[in-house]
């Protein structure tokens, strides 16, 4: 029996040469983007990383427009995408690049109107020379990240910018089903920077924002959600795992980032009230509870890695860092696969929770055996 494929994408911004401030920006010279552009950041993943990666994993791209791609470069970035193999699998607004002051959300017209005008030129890239790069059967997600919609101000001012947020995103909704009506639209929630409030903090935030666009703008909420961010939920010390069952609930979880903060495996340090830290995927219970959840529930869409390389690493240990991603949540889905789980309900029917937690970190055993298998 052949494995189902497993979709994976990788993001652009991982391959940078250093964060600058306080740590080396230019530890990975190699990574300049003078150097490694977008296209070569493609064919890189396909020489470095895919040869590394099981058979039924498929390789999908996450992009910013207009900061990593643009209209001059989309066309050759799309062949690249082609020739590779590797699909578009997220597109975004970099409004973070641009606005500070609200973006989409924005007090100020002339702000507003060119934050605007960035999304509808995200979705009519990704409907015209990136259209060839799609795969067949899974469409790429739109990500609205709200690095820009957000604000430090105190002020009766936010509920006109939330009513603001909600006019701009209906506006870009009803674009997109003009363009073609394939793409999935996703909230990222998160809760600060670039600003220390956020709009949209959390899942269940970004929840009620797409039925009050429902029901105050008549946008049909399919094809609508969260962009699943794990490490967000982490910085800001909500449940992970409440979080999915909230998202699969109403049917909203259209794409996932796999990262971590390092709160959940004893190990790596991080966690609530640290700042976005984006290690890779962790093998741990938490993370093998969510595989068992969202494999019972089909989803099939793309699992992002939204992460980023240590700041003491080379880029022979920044694409290991990706492989190492990748391959810890196949190990996690693996385990939940072997889980027992009508024993571990039972268990937990009879409050053996002891034993059921016994269960888990068995699993949690196996996830680290199956990651050895296939790193080695």
């Amino acid at each position: 029996m052949a494995q189902q494929k497993s979709l994976h994408s990788i993001c652009r911004w991982t391959f940078n040469a250093g964060k600058g401030g306080f740590v080396p920006g230019n530890i990975r010279e190699k990574w300049n983007a003078n150097n490694l552009t977008t296209v070569k950041t493609v064919r890189l993943i396909r020489d470095k990383i895919a040869p590394r990666l099981p058979a039924n994993i498929h390789l999908g791209y996450e992009v910013h427009y207009n900061s990593e791609i643009d209209e001059k470069t989309a066309a050759r970035f799309a062949d690249a995408l082609v020739d590779a193999k590797i699909s578009l699998a997220m597109i975004t607004p970099g409004a973070h690049s641009h606005f500070a002051y609200g973006g989409i959300a924005s007090l100020d017209k002339k702000e507003l109107v060119a934050a605007r005008d960035l999304g509808t030129k995200t979705v009519d890239l990704a409907y015209g020379p990136l259209k060839k790069a799609w795969h067949k059967d899974v469409p790429p997600t739109l990500v609205l990240w709200n690095g820009s919609y957000g604000y430090d101000l105190a002020s009766i001012g936010v509920r006109a910018m939330y009513q603001t947020l909600k006019e701009s995103v209906a506006a870009l909704c009803k674009h997109e089903e003009k363009a073609g009506g394939k793409l999935y639209m996703a909230i990222e929630p998160k809760p600060n920077e670039g600003h220390p409030a956020m709009l949209l903090p959390t899942v269940a935030s970004a929840l009620l924002f797409w039925r009050r666009l429902e029901e105050e703008f008549d946008i049909p909420r399919a094809k609508k959600g969260v962009n699943k961010e794990f490490g967000h939920t982490e910085m800001i010390g909500l449940d992970l795992i409440n979080d999915t069952v909230e998202e699969l609930d109403s049917g909203a979880m259209v794409h996932m980032h796999l990262n971590s903060q390092g709160y959940n495996d004893g190990i790596i340090l991080g966690g609530p009230g640290k700042y976005d830290i984006d290690h890779g995927t962790r093998v741990n219970g938490m993370n093998i509870a969510v595989a068992g959840l969202i494999r019972a529930a089909g989803f099939a869409r793309w699992k992002g890695h939204d992460m980023q390389t240590r700041a003491y690493d080379n880029e022979r240990q920044g694409i290991d860092r990706v492989v190492r991603s990748v391959l810890s949540w196949e190990a996690c889905d693996k385990a939940a696969q072997h889980l027992d789980e009508t024993e571990l309900m039972k268990l937990l029917a009879k409050r053996e929770t002891a034993k059921a937690e016994d269960m888990m970190r068995a699993a949690v055993v196996n996830a680290q055996k199956f990651f050895d298998q296939m790193y080695q």
